[in-house]
Parts: C-alpha cells; sequence; structure tokens
C-alpha cells in the first residue's frame, strides 16, 4: 500500500522569516487611484469593539438582517507634509521641504539636505510624490518622535500633481478628505513580535504520542550520512515582527466624532480617542499603538458592496475586564 504523505511543516510562502527593519511598513507600489489625490494614508491601531449592522450584501442569507461585526479601531491624526520629492528615472532627483517644520520633526529625524529654494526651479522631472510625517503628540499613546514616509499621488498628470503638491506643502491632509465609507482598503503593517520560540509554535511540527521514544518533537534536519541542512528544514528562531499585507477590508466608518466609540474607561492599553478614526471590519496585524499604513485595494472583492452598512449599535461597554 502506498505510504501516506503529510504536508509539510510550515509555509513557504513567506521565507526567509526575517524581522522587519522598522516598526512601520514600507510601500513599494505605484498610485492606483484616478483622481488626484494621495493613494495611501497611515494611523494608530486603537484596538477592536464589535458592531451591529445592517447586512447589505445580495446574496447573504442574513440580508437586511442585523448581524454583529468585530471591528478594529484606528485613530488618524492629519499627516504633515514635510516635502515634496521629484524622481528622474527612478531615482530621487531632488527634495524641496517646507519652510516651518515641527520642532519633533526638525530635532528627532534628518531631513535630505539636497533641497532647492523654490519649486519653480525643478524642472525635467517623471514624477513626484509628498514626504509626510505623522503627529503622534495628538494621541493618547504617549509619543513624540514622529513617522516620515512617502504617499504616492493618483492620477496621471504631472501638472495636476504638481498644483496639488504645491497647494499642501506645510499643510495638514484629513482621512476623511481622500477616503469614504465602503472603500476597501489594503492594510500594510508590522506583525507582533514573539520572540525566540521552538519549532512547534514557530513551524507547526506535531508533537509524537506520548509512548514515543528518545523525544517528543520529530524536528528531522536532513537524511542520515547527508551532510547538509536544507533551508526546509524546521528550525527553532525568532518569530514575529513581520511586515504583512492584509487585502480588501471593509471601510465601515469614518469620523470626527470620538465621543461615538470611546468606551467607559478607554481602550485597554490606548486610552482614548482623540481625532479623527475609521471603523474597519475585522483584524489587523500588530499590537496596540503601532502605526499601520492603509492604501486603496489593488484587486478589491467583487462580493463586498460598494456602500457601507448601517450601524445600528455601537458597543461602548467597557474593556477594563
Amino acid at each position: 500500500m502506498p505510504t501516506t504523505r503529510y504536508p509539510r511543516r510550515g509555509s513557504l510562502q513567506f521565507w526567509p522569516r526575517v524581522r522587519a527593519k522598522r516598526a512601520f511598513a514600507r510601500l513599494k507600489t505605484k498610485s492606483r487611484g484616478k483622481e488626484t489625490k494621495p493613494d495611501s494614508f497611515a494611523g494608530y491601531k486603537v484596538g477592536m469593539t464589535h458592531l451591529l449592522i445592517t447586512d447589505n450584501r445580495k446574496t447573504s442569507t442574513t440580508k437586511g438582517q442585523p448581524i454583529s461585526v468585530p471591528t478594529t479601531v484606528i485613530e488618524c491624526p492629519p499627516l504633515k507634509v514635510a516635502g515634496i520629492r521629484f524622481y528622474k528615472n527612478r531615482k530621487v532627483l531632488t527634495q524641496v521641504n517646507a519652510q516651518k517644520l515641527d520642532k519633533e520633526l526638525s530635532r528627532r529625524i534628518i531631513l535630505p539636505k539636497k533641497t532647492q529654494k523654490n519649486l519653480n526651479e525643478v524642472e525635467k522631472y517623471d514624477d513626484l510624490s509628498l514626504v509626510v510625517f505623522t503627529q503622534p503628540k495628538l494621541t493618547s499613546i504617549g509619543k513624540k518622535k514622529p513617522e516620515l514616509f512617502e504617499i504616492t499621488l493618483g492620477g496621471s498628470s504631472k501638472e495636476d500633481k504638481f498644483n496639488f503638491a504645491k497647494e499642501n506643502l506645510g499643510k495638514e491632509l484629513k482621512v476623511s478628505d481622500f477616503f469614504k465609507e465602503g472603500e476597501q482598503l489594503d492594510f500594510h503593517s508590522v506583525t507582533k513580535g514573539k520572540g525566540f520560540q521552538g519549532v512547534v509554535k514557530r513551524i507547526g511540527v506535531k508533537i509524537r504520542q506520548h509512548k514515543s521514544e528518545k523525544t517528543k518533537r520529530g524536528a528531522v534536519l536532513g537524511g542520515e550520512g547527508y551532510g547538509k541542512v536544507e533551508y526546509t528544514a524546521p528550525q527553532s528562531g525568532k518569530m514575529g515582527y513581520h511586515q504583512r499585507t492584509e487585502k480588501n477590508k471593509w471601510l465601515l466608518k469614518v469620523s470626527d466624532k470620538p465621543t461615538e466609540i470611546n468606551p467607559k474607561g478607554g481602550f485597554v492599553n490606548y486610552g482614548l480617542v482623540k481625532n479623527q478614526y475609521i471603523l474597519i471590519k475585522g483584524s489587523i496585524p500588530g499590537p496596540k499603538k503601532r502605526l499601520v499604513r492603509f492604501t486603496r485595494a489593488l484587486h478589491p472583492n467583487k462580493k463586498i458592496p460598494s456602500e457601507a452598512p448601517t450601524i445600528e449599535y455601537t458597543s461602548l461597554t467597557s474593556k477594563q475586564g
């Protein structure tokens, strides 16, 4: 009789299992929208709650009925435009910085010295992007150092992108101006760090039976007499703190009224929401207080409605236990 082949332990979809270089995601995608506006934004993960929404999916068995939905709350304080970065042949041509920047940004982050004094002096560029930074001082997470990163602009006209960047240089960008309820978003974040773990937790190696001799964990590094350990062999090591992407998350709500979402006593290990926030159906990778970046969905799910459902109830009960 043929022997049964067990599936290999540990997915090779993400390989190698390396830790992220920084605490927030790095995006390499190009602009996705047709309108001249930012394609991505960022916010701090607050925690989770649950809602009662009216199911508006066409083929759902609970269509028109109230259903309970797990929801992630993300606080999105305004992003401030620190500069404009111009590209030529996919390389940085120059960068124009705003005249007045926050003290926290100038003290803690060094901006490139290669800048132009006047925007009108920049010529012969292929594309541009906005260099923005967060404002964690507006939140209750107790952090002052901002994160600095780039965001791309939608549209195909360089003139429209240049005019938008010129108008908003040194100003604030709000999430409610560029994203609407019912959209699908791709979330990019760094997962929780688990530290040094063994093969059972890290790879998923099965623990042997209680009557097995010698050992209980059968992680084989290779054949007998084979003087090489393959890279696919399960081994212990550091686990977590990886950059991951969650696709097609449904944007349920965009609001600037924190009192509608703050529970009694605030969110555990976070505090109270003080700025604009968004509600996302389902979970998002990463711990609380970590910065997550989101973009418009690259391959949206056709089964998810383009209109946001009606929210009948928002849980404001204490999360303290």
